[in-house]
């Protein structure tokens, strides 16, 4: 195995158990099952949880996917932020409509829908990150 792939596996992996874990925790025990009502939205609590535990897990995962895993990169921080925090977003919507599809139509309980969901999501992270994120500059040869 790559020493790259083993390092995104152990990173992503904790952070990844780092998300599901605090999920578990807002779900069960800060939002004891209940919708989570702003007043102007009302979000259902398998939803609302997602929302939490991405405000723990999006800065380590940046954290340790920059620091540890792809060090290769030649992309300035600030662009690898932006396009982590893009692939990021596109991850909580694929969260958002599997959690969705298995809480709501398939009636899987929450923390294991979140298990499932996060099988898929993880799949499109990796290959993404590793092909744009993180991607490193290639130097650009003259056409001769």
């Amino acid at each position: 195995m790559p020493l790259q792939t083993f390092r995104y596996a152990a990173c992503g992996g904790a952070n990844t158990v780092l998300d599901i874990v605090m999920y578990a925790i807002a779900y069960n025990f800060i939002l004891h099952k209940q919708d989570l009502n702003l007043g102007f939205i009302v979000f259902k609590p398998h939803i609302a949880s997602i929302i939490i535990a991405f405000c723990v897990s999006f800065p380590t995962g940046f954290f340790l996917m920059r620091n540890i895993v792809f060090t290769q990169s030649t992309l300035q921080g600030r662009v690898q932020l932006w396009r982590y925090f893009v692939l990021v977003v596109i991850c909580l919507v694929l969260n958002y409509v599997f959690i969705k599809l298995f809480v709501e139509q398939f009636h899987i309980y929450p923390t294991i829908s979140k298990i499932l969901t996060t099988i898929i999501v993880v799949s499109f992270s990796y290959l993404t990150q590793k092909n744009y994120t993180f991607k490193a500059e290639q130097s650009r040869q003259p056409v001769e």
